[in-house]
């Protein structure tokens, strides 16, 4: 009963942390909630695109009376903003803009302006929607890396839920948590990368994405768990990894990750505002 409902809240908490993941990265959609000839709307803006993907902003309005204009230009640019007409490819489907494919790490930003009976009104010119370009990831790949990756979680979670209470299968569960986690995080993650934005590896000591360097602290400290327990009981220290990879888990996905600078040609990364 005890393993059982070890593994319930180890279930809860890793997905309670992915879907905090998922729903606060700054690739999520972006919801913006809106008003149209007394109709509410809820729309979803695009915020990353890959380069096999047509690219166009949707918008789920499917009032025909409705007009809405797209501005968009390349993120942190000086150069003036264009724009474009959205239009229906099927009324059921809603409304779609062209917006111009950059390459790989490349941004553009953009906002909205929209006319219906009551008049024309401008949304997120102040704080305009980016979107990311990235290169297509095999699902081959992307599929085994997203299935490896949250099963270390859930290994994880549950080795430090079982050192807590000093149960003992915690050594166990912690050295699958490291097998996992370097098959899925420093093995496949590095490959998923190179699809994404050509490299393989884009944190320390080459450069500062999040993501890179949170994964890389993680397995330092799950390392540490490992080998510290191997003939002593020191369950502190699984307890500590556990609560690491937690945290670092929950960080948004791709939160100051690779983008291009215009000026230079180079894919850069963003730095690092706090220290775990």
């Amino acid at each position: 009963m005890k393993k059982f409902i070890l593994w319930a809240l180890a279930f809860i908490i890793t997905m309670a942390a992915a879907f905090y993941q998922r729903h606060t990265g700054p690739t999520y959609p972006k919801k913006l909630d809106i008003t149209l000839n007394n109709k509410p709307y809820e729309l979803n803006l695009v915020r990353s695109l890959a380069l096999n993907e047509k690219p166009e902003v949707k918008l789920s309005i499917t009032d025909s009376t409705i007009r809405a204009k797209i501005f968009y230009k390349r993120f942190r640019s000086e150069e003036e903003y264009q724009s474009a007409d959205f239009s229906y490819k099927n009324i059921t489907e809603g409304l779609f803009a062209p917006v111009p494919q950059q390459p790989a790490a490349g941004k553009i930003q953009y906002y909205l302006e929209l006319t219906d009976s009551k008049g024309t009104h401008t949304y997120l010119k102040e704080k305009p929607v980016v979107i990311r370009f990235k290169g297509g990831v095999p699902s081959f790949i992307l599929i085994p890396h997203i299935l490896l990756m949250f099963t270390a979680m859930l290994f994880s979670t549950l080795a430090g839920l079982m050192s807590v209470i000093k149960y003992s299968l915690y050594k166990k569960y912690a050295v699958w948590t490291l097998i996992l986690f370097i098959a899925g995080g420093m093995i496949l993650g590095p490959i998923v990368q190179y699809f994404a934005f050509g490299d393989f590896w884009t944190g320390i000591p080459f450069g500062w994405d999040l993501t890179d360097n949170k994964t890389l602290i993680a397995l330092i400290f799950w390392i540490l768990a490992v080998y510290m327990n191997r003939k002593t009981d020191r369950p502190l220290y699984t307890a500590i990894a556990a609560f690491v990879l937690l945290l670092v888990f929950s960080i948004p996905h791709s939160l100051f990750g690779s983008e291009l600078n215009y000026g230079s040609g180079q894919v850069t990364q963003g730095l690092i505002p706090f220290l775990f």
